[in-house]
């Protein structure tokens, strides 16, 4: 009888780890509200721009990356309210959040340098943004945003070296691997460990 106890506690145990791990993950994808809003967003401003440039005479058309600024609000207003109804934080979820913010405050200071420079700032934010979307993929044990970090960077050399033509490109291909692919791939994992 001693031993069904034991097993029976050893059970509970394992149910109790299980639930907790699935917790961490079901957390942790909560963030990909946050890879389909800036995906979508900055594809949107990343092909109106190369409209604008290539169609128009628009004498500025990286003023369309000014809608940006609204998007910052969404997101930390999301991520608050959703912050708020949270219950349980574990080290991942910080770990997860804190490499995004830091990506922002990186992403702000790198335009605030090449503010005179906008023309040329395509492959150092594919750089950048390869950072947070490979640690995110690596934290919650997920291909897609690992393969998306590693899209980011291929692009951003594309960028760099393709010239004028191409080089615009290389930020949607890089939305479409890096945060939509993986969002989407990500929101479909999240309602199947629901179940």
């Amino acid at each position: 009888m001693e031993t069904d106890n034991e097993t029976m506690t050893g059970e509970e145990s394992l149910k109790v780890i299980t639930g907790m791990i699935n917790r961490t993950k079901l957390n942790i994808s909560q963030g990909r509200f946050h890879l389909l809003f800036w995906g979508w967003l900055i594809l949107f401003c990343s092909l109106s721009e190369y409209l604008l440039y290539a169609f128009t005479g628009f004498a500025h058309p990286y003023y369309v990356w000014f809608f940006t600024i609204p998007g910052v609000f969404v997101s930390m207003i999301y991520g608050f309210n959703k912050g708020r109804k949270q219950k349980v934080y574990t080290y991942a979820d910080r770990l997860y959040m804190w490499v995004w913010i830091a990506f922002m405050v990186t992403a702000t200071i790198l335009f605030i340098f090449l503010a005179k420079n906008m023309a040329n700032v395509a492959p150092y934010i594919l750089l950048l943004a390869g950072y947070p979307t490979f640690i995110s993929g690596i934290i919650i044990k997920f291909k897609p945003l690992i393969i998306g970090g590693l899209a980011f960077w291929a692009l951003s050399l594309v960028a760099h070296f393709a010239g004028p033509s191409i080089s615009p490109l290389a930020v949607p291909a890089g939305i479409i691997a890096g945060y939509l692919v993986p969002g989407y791939m990500l929101e479909k994992r999240v309602d199947y460990d629901a179940l």
